[in-house]
């Protein structure tokens, strides 16, 4: 990964990790004072920030990535704070590495990032479009209308970081939070742990945070006012104030203890409020545990929910009754559990023939959602269009016109960004 020190070099290492679409100048207000007591070391998403392109599929392997070059410069313990996909890195350290993590400070974080359907659409919408939808939409995401309106200088830098991500590298970003999911993992990280979000985050706001830390054992929520999605810039005061005061108090090792530094006095850059700091009470985390299904069935609906979506699949399930739902079940066991499930095609490859066969069978009533599918799947509309040309030579031109309108429904439905 690329990567960055700043700091002493004989003091102990804060790992810092940025969110989907920034770079590691996300954090530049907290550096001065954080390398005052720690060596940081900053590192970029694939992509991000002039980063290699090696798109990340999972934040299990942006984890092993980044473990893999801490090793490389001699970094064994270390503490973590991460923002948004950062702090998904950070929690899977936790668990998969707990002897490595001395302390955890989750930003704008959460256990599940919204939904499957939510990440994936914007992938489609990346794919068919780049990435300046999401460049132009990122402001109302990540700051309060106040800051925007009141420092647009630093909105434009946050939108030119975003123009500048590679797109394959974005994507992979989006497909790794969609399948992240750890809710029912939090009582096995064992570090102490400050959960930070901003109070206005619409993104990854309160609710999910204190899921964090009704699951986390030894966790505390810090909730800091007049900030949305990235707090570290919308108030980096404020949150310098928690990372000094929870990794000063927290982080205990016996090989990289440090005191409490003293209170350091900001200077108000953006005029930022004092932050509240509480612990929450305890509330019941979603219920994840398996169904008691048979294994094809639960492999069969994770293969069809990422596949076809969510809201396709919990109207299908909603609509069954004593009737149909046996054959629901089969559907979900052999057509999703069995064949969609086999590893020798991939899944852009069983998008191109079920297109194909859904045309040549003519059971068009089924084309929209599986040209959706497809989409999710990878294929561009470019490829799409491609595939129904196939089909028209070898299942007839009637058959590939009705599917060509149906297809662009679709597309122009799945592709054009929000207003």
């Amino acid at each position: 990964m690329q990567y960055r020190f700043d700091g002493p070099e004989d003091a102990p290492v804060l790992v810092i990790g940025p969110s989907l679409g920034t770079t590691w100048h996300m954090w530049d207000r907290q550096i001065p004072e954080l390398s005052q007591h720690w060596r940081i070391f900053r590192y970029d998403l694939p992509g991000h920030g002039g980063a290699p392109a090696h798109p990340a599929a999972a934040v299990t392997d942006l984890a092993d990535r980044l473990l893999a070059t801490l090793d490389s410069v001699g970094v064994q313990r270390f503490g973590y704070a991460g923002c948004s996909i950062g702090g998904a890195v950070g929690a899977d350290l936790a668990l998969r590495h707990p002897h490595r993590v001395a302390a955890l400070a989750l930003v704008a974080a959460s256990p599940r990032f919204g939904t499957a359907d939510e990440f994936r659409q914007r992938g489609v919408i990346v794919r068919s479009n780049g990435l300046e939808p999401i460049a132009r939409t990122s402001p109302e995401r990540w700051f309060t209308p106040g800051f925007a309106a009141a420092q647009p200088a630093i909105v434009e830098w946050a939108v030119q970081m975003v123009r500048t991500t590679d797109p394959g590298c974005y994507i992979a970003s989006c497909e790794a939070l969609a399948a992240f999911d750890i809710r029912t993992e939090l009582p096995r990280i064992g570090v102490p742990t400050l959960v930070l979000v901003g109070a206005e985050d619409k993104v990854t706001g309160p609710a999910e945070a204190r899921i964090l830390v009704a699951g986390i054992p030894d966790a505390r929520l810090a909730l800091v006012p007049g900030a949305s999605h990235l707090a570290p810039v919308e108030q980096p005061a404020a949150v310098t104030d928690l990372l000094l005061m929870h990794f000063s108090t927290a982080w205990q090792d016996t090989l990289a203890s440090i005191p409490v530094p003293p209170n350091p006095g900001f200077a108000a850059p953006f005029a930022p409020v004092v932050p509240v700091a509480e612990i929450t009470a305890s509330v019941d985390l979603p219920d994840a545990s398996p169904t008691g299904r048979a294994d094809r069935y639960e492999r069969g609906m994770k293969v069809r929910r990422e596949v076809l979506g969510d809201a396709h699949v919990d109207a299908a399930t909603a609509a069954s009754d004593g009737f149909t739902e046996d054959f629901q079940d089969l559907l979900t066991r052999y057509a999703w559990g069995e064949i969609w499930s086999r590893e020798g095609l991939d899944r852009r490859s069983r998008s191109c023939v079920s297109l194909t066969a859904v045309v040549a069978s003519g059971h068009l009533g089924g084309l929209a959602q599986h040209v959706r599918a497809a989409l999710r799947n990878g294929l561009t509309p470019v490829e799409i269009k491609e595939v129904l040309l196939q089909t028209a030579v070898y299942c007839g031109i009637p058959a590939a016109g009705a599917a060509f309108e149906i297809a662009q429904s679709v597309i122009q439905e799945e592709t054009t960004p929000p207003a």
